[in-house]
């Protein structure tokens, strides 16, 4: 089973609550860890951007990756959202295999 780390950022962190919440409610990440305010600056729509965001980190493995990008999209506040999904190389197999169960559907077979 493979493992991702998904990440994003969101504008607050009432933002960033609801949507690690509904993450974790719906199986699609394992974990997700709500960083410190970060500064980003970015260029979006030809001006420099400067602003305030949560950052997410969600663990979850790669067959779920394509419902949880869909999931983060349906309720990000952002036009664009970055979702960026690195794999992960090696890990504590039993950290990993927990991962892997707790993004697992009712059916018992992971997605």
């Amino acid at each position: 089973m493979e493992v991702l780390l998904v990440i994003t950022h969101l504008p607050d962190e009432a933002a960033a609550r609801a949507l690690a919440a509904r993450l974790i409610e719906l199986r699609l990440a394992a974990c997700v860890n709500m960083l410190a305010p970060c500064r980003s600056l970015y260029r979006w729509q030809g001006r420099i951007e400067d602003a305030q965001e949560v950052p997410l980190l969600i663990k979850t493995t790669a067959a779920r990756y394509a419902a949880l990008a869909a999931a983060i999209r349906a309720s990000h506040p952002y036009e664009l959202p970055e979702i960026i999904a690195v794999p992960v190389s090696r890990g504590l197999p039993e950290y990993l295999a927990w991962v892997a169960a707790e993004t697992t559907t009712d059916d018992s077979t992971p997605c």
